[in-house]
């Protein structure tokens, strides 16, 4: 079942969430960030992703043209996945939450060890 996609955007926050929401997306992003890499690759360095969600994301991703897609016809057949330059421009606005999770992770860490 298809998940129905915003058309129409409150602010750009909205917008913004809109494209990196889901648990895996921005994982995908900050991983591809590094270089382009075959699906296999990209699923081993998310662990614990299921195929299904994988492709899932890579795809709404691709839709909103943060990810490309490069299917290389050969024998075996291989596909790349890559960032376009709008994804590049989201890695770079990622990329001061990323510092606030590092800044932050050790007291996130101990609240949740607390809790469970």
């Amino acid at each position: 079942m298809a998940t129905r996609r915003c058309q129409v955007f409150v602010s750009g926050l909205d917008a913004a969430i809109d494209v990196v929401g889901g648990k895996w997306k921005v994982l995908i992003l900050w991983t591809l960030g590094q270089g382009t890499m075959r699906f296999g690759e990209l699923k081993r360095a998310l662990d614990g992703v299921s195929e299904k969600m994988l492709i899932q994301h890579l795809r709404e991703l691709e839709q909103d043209e943060i990810v490309h897609r490069e299917a290389h016809h050969g024998v075996p057949p291989k596909v790349e996945y890559s960032l376009t330059d709008v994804g590049g421009t989201l890695i770079e606005a990622l990329r001061p939450l990323g510092d606030w999770g590092c800044a932050h992770k050790e007291r996130l860490e101990s609240l949740r060890a607390a809790e469970g």
